[in-house]
């Protein structure tokens, strides 16, 4: 029987936790609550899972991963239906987020033995008769705290990298979107039916809180600043390591020479997709004053076009942490009380579950909707003078997670300059995209990296080996040294280093 709840708030009935749609209150579905005594011996298997799969080695796990990124492709509409009658996402939108995760799951399958396998390195001027050797080893169990508002793209970059470096994974979904979590660790147990190496745990936060504590060799976690800094105390009491990858407040420059066409279309997609609720989504916009008021109105007329509803193919959907409405409220509010003006939306756009974009201009710098992170299909427009004026105003919240430079030229340059983890140029949030490409951010926005090389290096152990393979050379590593080793050690060291090369 279908039971209409308030719509979207997490409820935990009679030990389960009850999920429901955040525009119409339907139940989604019902999840066992983990207790304390089933975390640990949720562990406790991961454990003797994970040295089962770490020793299938590289190639027996790209088999099984790779499997699993079929299995996820050819249900990828049942995916993204669940995604949209949980989260409110449209299907559209999460379609895009699937699609990137099974990229992410194939890449990390086919690229962990060239990143992670024993390679030699080279020896040092002291100890030529040894070789060097380095791999990256297993961390052992992982313990991955996933969002609801990228609930498949965002854990599976840390859940599709740490298998394939080897690791168990125990993996604790938002509250908010428990049934993706599920679907994606049975579509998994389809795949790898002989161990638990994927497991579910369901809860609210404190159960997220009790996995930081349950002895997992380390904690992947997505979500908010203030969640991370908790997540962070909880596992220092162990010295659990962390990746933490939290709240952005991302950026646009619009240089004078931009594409404008181009880079109003990325700014509308980069601050509204999702309805604004991404942790790299564009929260704010400098645009150089040549260009400023044609920029401004091609923003305000693509926005204004876009469908805002509860239906599959809305362009925008239901806010999913009902929540973050009074967040979203206070920003525009605070935006206009201080000399704001909304150019599209404003005060009367917020409408409870949703909200429709809004186009703010004229906000000052120290205000909410510039300093602190709104995630919701809001946009703050600002004229600057030039380039330089856009990216010293970008780099001056405490965040540091993402952002965009739209340029013909010089573009790169701007990018390197803005105090982030990750920029596009001449497009918006493509680096979530590119599996080749660390993901993760610094300052606010946290700290590790998802995705990539360093991805797969995140979940791991580097191991080092050092290995005689002769005689000893120059012997200065032993009592048993005379001076006149060490002076031909000492005419060797200045034959090497000693001469000075100003041009090398």
């Amino acid at each position: 029987m279908t039971v209409t709840r308030t719509p979207g708030v997490p409820a935990i009935d009679e030990g389960s936790l009850i999920s429901t749609n955040p525009a119409s209150g339907e139940e989604v579905g019902r999840f066992p609550v983990a207790s304390p005594d089933h975390l640990t011996v949720a562990v406790a298997r991961a454990r003797d899972a994970a040295a089962w799969w770490a020793g299938l080695e590289f190639a027996g796990r790209r088999r099984r991963l790779l499997a699993y990124r079929s299995l996820l492709a050819n249900r990828i509409d049942e995916l993204a239906e669940l995604m949209h009658r949980e989260g409110g996402k449209p299907t559209a939108d999460a379609l895009v987020e699937a699609i990137a995760a099974v990229d992410h799951i194939a890449w990390a399958a086919q690229h962990a033995r060239k990143v992670l396998g024993r390679r030699r390195v080279s020896s040092s001027l002291l100890l030529k008769e040894h070789t060097s050797y380095l791999e990256y080893l297993p961390l052992g169990v992982v313990g991955v705290i996933g969002p609801w508002n990228y609930p498949v793209l965002t854990p599976m970059g840390s859940i599709a990298y740490a298998l394939a470096a080897g690791n168990a994974v125990v993996f604790k979904p938002s509250e908010y979107t428990p049934a993706v979590g599920q679907w994606l660790v049975d579509r998994f147990a389809e795949v790898v039916p002989e161990q638990p190496v994927l497991q579910i745990v369901h809860g609210m936060g404190d159960v997220g809180a009790a996995l930081c504590r349950s002895g997992v060799d380390k904690i992947a976690f997505t979500g908010s600043t203030a969640t991370g800094k908790k997540v962070m105390a909880a596992a220092a009491e162990s010295l659990t390591p962390v990746l933490l990858e939290c709240g952005g407040k991302d950026s646009m420059i619009v240089a004078a020479d931009a594409d404008l066409d181009a880079a109003a279309a990325a700014c509308v997609w980069g601050g509204l997709t999702n309805a604004g609720q991404t942790c790299v989504g564009i929260e704010r916009v400098y645009v150089a004053d040549a260009v400023y008021d044609d920029f401004l109105g091609r923003v305000v007329s693509r926005a204004a076009k876009l469908q805002v509803g509860a239906d599959a193919g809305a362009d925008i959907g239901p806010i999913t942490m009902p929540s973050q409405i009074d967040v979203i409220r206070r920003h525009i509010e605070d935006a206009l009380t201080r000399g704001g003006r909304a150019v599209l939306g404003g005060a009367e756009a917020v409408r409870p579950p949703f909200v429709s974009p809004t186009i703010l201009v004229d906000v000052p710098e120290d205000a909410a909707a510039v300093q602190e992170e709104t995630f919701g299909p809001t946009l703050t427009i600002t004229r600057v003078r030039d380039a330089d004026e856009a990216v010293r105003l970008t780099n001056g919240t405490g965040y540091g997670l993402g952002g965009a430079v739209f340029a013909k030229s010089g573009g790169v340059d701007l990018a390197r300059r803005i105090r982030s983890g990750m920029t596009s140029v001449n497009s918006a949030l493509t680096f979530a995209g590119m599996p080749s490409l660390p993901f993760g951010g610094v300052g606010g926005s946290g700290f590790g990296r998802i995705h990539g090389e360093d991805g797969l290096r995140e979940f791991t152990r580097p191991k080092a080996i050092v290995k005689r393979r002769g005689p000893t050379v120059l012997a200065a590593m032993t009592f048993d040294r005379t001076e006149k080793t060490m002076a031909q050690i000492v005419k060797v060291v200045r034959l090497v280093h000693g001469r000075s090369h100003q041009n090398s």
